[in-house]
């Protein structure tokens, strides 16, 4: 893709807009040449990130609920602020007789809402309502985010290995339907730092080389001309983070760690940005990042709540640190009010020059 001046905008995943056209739509017109790839927005069930697997797993017939049964169409996820918000609801396990070996997902959503998106993506695009070097974003969760929350803790490492092969499963099917040179893989990475900063008990052994290894054989997955990126994640619900990052400390290890042991190229890291740290000591680390050569640190610094002159001040303490970067918001627009999406994308245009 041809550079361009100023700063580039990504779009970390939901935006809770009608439905895919619309968001390819709106963000398109607003955000123009500034974005190099679009996703779908994630809508419907699926704004609130990986929650819409529960009501998958309720309903596999390997799992039961391991406490009162609930209607998992009518669970509501949001919350307010941190702590007891981040609980989740009755966890499942297996059931008895079930080995893990006899666990299968064959069908989790992700691949055919892309292949549908895509199809209104390439409509949009074909009509000039897409620039023609955008590509399409499909964001993932690693396979330990919806396995973690929704199944007892006892059985989480005996379901996972089932999980992901499902997971990698659909990611195929994915860069089969779509053409490579078109489409994008965000890997959204979470649940591991609420380990990372001990806010989830941690496994046994080295284990953060052991994470750090999983995440790159993720990114290896992804085939070398499909654009490949990170987002690393403190958590969303109640626009609260589960945990505040001291400094972009953590941010750095896990991206350095990535770097070092993905075999392809990375097109981009994303790393969060609360709205009250435009200070020096929150972007200091950063002097230590070592990205692989071509990957783009997008910043996810932009909050609808200061606009475009809080966005700039923050771009002008991480500055003092790095040259080049894109910019975004902490994480995904899904539980953002619909009203709101536009002027936040128009934070995005202006700020970004």
């Amino acid at each position: 893709m041809a550079q361009r001046e100023g700063h580039s905008v990504h779009l970390v995943g939901s935006v809770p807009l009608a439905d895919a056209a619309a968001v390819f739509e709106t963000a398109g017109s607003i955000l123009g040449d500034h974005i190099p790839r679009l996703p779908d927005g994630e809508t419907g069930p699926r704004k609130n990130w990986v929650n819409f697997q529960y009501a998958m797993l309720t309903r596999h017939p390997a799992f039961e609920f391991a406490g009162p049964p609930i209607d998992p169409d009518t669970v509501v996820f949001e919350g307010g602020g941190q702590g007891a918000d981040y609980a989740m609801p009755t966890p499942v396990r297996l059931r008895a007789g079930v080995t893990p070996e006899d666990v299968r997902f064959e069908k989790l959503g992700y691949f055919d809402t892309a292949r549908a998106s895509y199809e209104t993506f390439a409509r949009l695009k074909k009509q000039g309502k897409i620039r023609s070097g955008c590509r399409f974003m499909v964001a993932l969760p690693t396979p330990l985010a919806p396995i973690a929350p929704f199944v007892v803790p006892e059985q989480i490492d005996k379901v996972l290995p089932a999980y992901a092969r499902g997971l990698m499963g659909e990611l195929a099917k994915i860069c089969e339907a779509i053409p490579h040179k078109e489409l994008a893989i965000q890997w959204d990475i979470a649940v591991e730092f609420g380990v990372w900063e001990g806010i989830f008990p941690a496994p046994p052994g080295d284990w953060k080389s052991a994470m750090l290894v999983q995440l790159a054989q993720l990114g290896d997955a992804v085939p070398p001309e499909v654009e490949l990126g990170f987002h690393l994640c403190y958590g969303d619900r109640g626009h609260k983070h589960f945990k505040e990052p001291t400094d972009t400390a953590n941010l750095v290890e896990v991206a350095n760690g990535i770097s070092a042991r993905v075999k392809r190229s990375i097109e981009w890291i994303h790393m969060p940005v609360p709205r009250g740290r435009s200070d020096d000591a929150y972007f200091a680390p950063l002097k230590s990042l070592k990205l692989k050569p071509g990957t783009e640190l997008v910043l996810g610094l932009v909050h609808h709540t200061d606009g475009v002159d809080g966005t700039r001040k923050r771009m002008k303490a991480a500055e003092k640190v790095v040259k080049n970067f894109g910019i975004a918001t902490e994480c995904g627009l899904g539980r953002r009010d619909p009203k709101t999406i536009p002027a936040l994308l128009k934070i995005h245009a202006e700020a970004a020059g």
